[in-house]
């Protein structure tokens, strides 16, 4: 299977009532995503099923990705979801390509056991907002990564 695992972009702070589910994207996050969208059709990473968050920042940066039409679910279980449910809700799928839209601390503690070889890159450490991992993965090892950038590297 191949595994995208996209951290959301930049969400908006400017409400600090606002609950941290409900924060939407600011512009730079949208902008973010549209590029990330890019960049993922040109590498021809499609996915045949998307696993995303519910909550807005994530939902949104999935949408502004603007991919062809693909089967999406909006997941409350993903919401700052640890890395071994990640990888284990990844796992249990049977798509050819499978892109998860989720929250760090998990999705870039999933992006490092993912991989059995980690991107050198100096921004996979933080996994930044809009940071994007592609890998190669089969059964409970660790995969062959394919891909690995993030939206400064494409601006």
């Amino acid at each position: 299977m191949k595994l995208i695992l996209l951290r959301h972009t930049k969400s908006d702070w400017t409400d600090p009532e606002q609950e941290d589910h409900d924060r939407p994207l600011n512009n730079r996050g949208r902008a973010a995503a549209a590029t990330m969208g890019q960049w993922l059709i040109s590498r021809k990473y499609l996915p045949d099923l998307v696993l995303c968050s519910d909550s807005a920042r994530t939902r949104e940066t999935y949408q502004a990705l603007a991919l062809p039409d693909t089967a999406v679910e909006y997941r409350p279980d993903l919401y700052l979801a640890e890395a071994e449910a990640i990888l284990a809700l990844a796992r249990a799928q049977t798509a050819e390509c499978v892109l998860i839209v989720a929250h760090n601390p998990g999705i870039a503690a999933a992006a490092r056991q993912a991989v059995a070889t980690l991107p050198i890159h100096p921004e996979f450490s933080h996994f930044p907002t809009g940071a994007c991992l592609v890998a190669d993965i089969i059964d409970d090892r660790p995969g062959r990564l394919l891909d690995f950038t993030v939206p400064r590297d494409l601006q």
